[in-house]
């Protein structure tokens, strides 16, 4: 540091020592700071690393919960034991987990490190602080109440094993909802088409209005008697009334299945709980989109509660069109490699459940109209090795994700830290529930009864009534938002809505099916096979499917698929090069052969002979089907021709020209050959 000068004066000596006092401790400063940045490296990965196994262990912990459940399963399997189903298990199982993550297991907390006092005006969603000159960014994860400001280590813990809503959304729900639609036997579900649609979209929408008006009824009275810790308008009773509209009748369904309870009852059970999640879903979106004009956004108007409507419609109708289109692009070439078949229509399904959400639409209506789309027609281009491993793969993730929410249902009862329980809440929100699924089945049934050959009878009525519950596609609405007083307290009543309908109504479907004296052990397979031949009562079938099938077998299946007749026996002379070109060569390879599957409706057969006792059922190579007795061949009408493609829809029979003999009775043992030949012989003498 020199200077022109040759006597310094006073301000620059000053300035000499200055500068030598700052370039002394930057030296002296510069390895410190060295030393406490590396530490601050050490640090932070060392807090990586314990962050990273707290991750494994929590996700340990739901290994091992399922692990568990599926051991406990295969016990109550082997000995026969129904009064609590695996969902139920789940359940138990997570609450004692929670039980023992709340209250059991503490994390010493370190106040050290923690800095109380900071004002903020407002709680942003990230925050940027500066550290000596070093920027850290924040996330904000939640309030925390005064008397939890020493347990934060414990509600870190909690907080961890507390998923992000969207997980449930975008993950676990799309391959429950897929499974729903691409195993849906759809003889029985179109045969009561009409009657499923009725409970599915005029049953959800009246059981969520008497729900959100009984709802607004209870609010009401809370905020009267001064136990009202919030806002809650009769938008958010709706809102509740929507999402506990959802019903989930997995423990029911799955007893159905084992005790072979009707087909007709588990075909409306089923069919309304796979649709009417659909419609809760949707309905709930237009419940949130209803914002009339004005200050106060929760006043009643006709014109905001008609845009609704609108967006209801419109976004279902987007929906289905978005899932149909999807499931029909799904067209496979890769039949020799059947590995990157498989991987290949799993991403193309699963892709439709986030496309729609990307578009603005509801993932779940969507997934769920690919999945019947795909199993009606992308299935039958599948390789057979694919075919058995898409359904096997798409089980397995239905039965892991099921059993997943349930037994996160049971944990997040203790780890979830803003639980609102208002009793006078719950106890009508039991009480509205009941009432909502009464309203649901027992006016429709009358009104549906009137126009059904098949009546649904008072017993299967009570069925249904009693069948109402709740679970998966609930408890994910339910807790997707929690952020205000008015969503907490939905949520935590949701909970206990869910555990009582899985619990109670899960568990005494035995006692009620022995109460209502419903059949059991129904052979299904020797009533379509009597029902056929017309040994009994001509089955029932919806009248708009018998329109749509004629229009499917005779185009859509030949365009789709390489099953059914040639486009070139379809379609009209003038066409012959269009439909040429858009026909397989796979499909004039199986114009002669029987092509049908577990999940095909339609048989596209060509020249078929079955024997059930002494009647003969046939089909020519025109696809026509005649019927002979022992005296005689009698014409069949399209009509009964439909009804035996749909019995047949879910079997497999062999190869063209097979012969069945059938006895008449399960009790009777089928006569020899001999005294066969001498009956016949004696009625054609008659």
């Amino acid at each position: 540091l020199t200077h022109t000068n040759s006597v310094p004066d006073r301000s620059n000596l000053i300035w000499r020592r200055l500068s030598l006092f700052v370039l002394a401790s930057a030296l002296c400063s510069c390895p410190c700071r060295a030393e406490d940045s590396a530490m601050e490296n050490i640090v932070t990965e060392k807090k990586a690393e314990e962050s990273h196994r707290q991750d494994s262990a929590d996700l340990l912990v739901f290994i091992l919960l399922l692990t568990l459940t599926i051991l406990t399963i295969w016990l109550f399997k082997h000995r026969r034991f129904r009064f609590l189903h695996e969902t139920g298990l789940a359940m138990i199982y997570g609450l004692l987990v929670g039980v023992v993550l709340r209250y059991a297991i503490h994390v010493p907390s370190d106040m050290n490190n923690i800095t109380l006092s900071c004002n903020v005006n407002a709680s942003p969603a990230t925050l940027l602080v500066n550290v000596s000159g070093k920027f850290y960014e924040y996330t904000l994860k939640g309030e925390i109440s005064g008397s939890e400001v020493n347990d934060i280590q414990d509600n870190e813990m909690l907080r961890k094993v507390t998923f992000d809503p969207e997980v449930f959304f975008n993950i676990l729900l799309p391959p429950i909802i897929f499974h729903a639609g691409y195993s849906l036997k759809r003889r029985h579900f179109f045969r009561n088409l009409g009657s499923i649609l009725a409970y599915a979209f005029v049953g959800t929408v009246v059981s969520c209005f008497i729900i959100g008006l009984l709802m607004y009824g209870c609010v009401m009275l809370m905020k009267q008697i001064g136990h009202l810790g919030g806002d809650f308008f009769f938008t958010d009773c709706l809102f509740f009334g929507s999402i506990v509209s959802a019903t989930d009748p997995v423990t029911v369904l799955a007893i159905f299945n084992e005790l072979q309870v009707d087909a007709d009852l588990y075909a409306l059970l089923f069919g309304e709980s796979v649709l009417n999640d659909a419609v809760a879903v949707v309905l709930s979106s237009s419940i949130i989109a209803y914002q009339p004009e004005g200050d106060n956004t929760h006043t009643f108007e006709a014109m905001a509660m008609l845009k609704s409507f609108g967006i209801f419609l419109g976004v279902f109708s987007g929906s289905f069109a978005l899932g149909v289109a999807t499931g029909v692009v799904t067209f496979t070439k890769l039949r020799d490699f059947p590995l990157l078949e498989t991987a290949l229509f799993f991403l193309m399904s699963w892709s439709t459940f986030l496309l729609a959400e990307a578009c603005g639409f509801t993932g779940v209506v969507a997934v769920l109209f690919c999945g019947m789309t795909q199993a009606h027609y992308t299935f039958n281009n599948l390789s057979p090795e694919s075919q058995e491993r898409t359904k096997q793969l798409f089980e397995l993730l239905n039965f892991l994700a099921e059993n997943f929410i349930f037994s996160y249902m049971g944990l997040t009862l203790f780890t979830f830290k803003n639980h609102v329980f208002n009793p006078i809440f719950i106890v009508g929100a039991f009480l509205a529930v009941f009432l909502g699924r009464a309203a649901n089945i027992y006016p429709l049934s009358f009104l549906l009864n009137l126009g059904r050959k098949h009546k649904i009878s008072p017993n299967f009525q009570h069925m249904m009534m009693f069948a109402g519950l709740r679970g998966a596609m609930t408890f994910a609405l339910s807790i997707r938002d929690t952020a205000t007083y008015a969503r907490q307290m939905m949520f935590s009543t949701t909970l206990l809505v869910v555990f009582f309908t899985v619990w109670i109504c899960g568990g005494g479907t035995t006692q009620m099916l022995s109460c209502q004296k419903i059949r059991v052990g129904v052979d299904t397979d020797q009533e379509n096979f009597v029902s056929v031949f017309g040994l009994s009562t001509k089955q029932e079938s919806a009248w708009f499917f018998r329109i749509w099938y004629n229009f499917d077998h005779n185009y859509l299946k030949p365009l789709l698929t390489h099953s059914g007749p040639p486009l070139t026996a379809t379609f009209p002379a003038c066409c012959g090069p269009l439909a040429r070109c858009l026909t397989s060569p796979q499909a004039y390879e199986n114009e002669e052969q029987l092509k049908d599957s577990d999940s095909d409706l339609i048989l596209n057969d060509s020249d078929i002979t079955l024997t059930y006792g002494d009647i003969t059922v046939s089909t020519d190579a025109t696809g026509a089907h005649t019927s002979g007795m022992p005296v005689g061949r009698v014409a069949v009408n399209s009509d009964e021709a439909l009804d035996r493609e749909l019995a047949f829809g879910d079997h497999e029979l062999v190869i063209r020209g097979t012969r069945l003999v059938l006895p008449m009775d399960d009790s009777e043992p089928p006569l020899p050959l001999d005294s066969r030949r001498h009956r016949h012989k004696n009625e054609t003498m008659s």
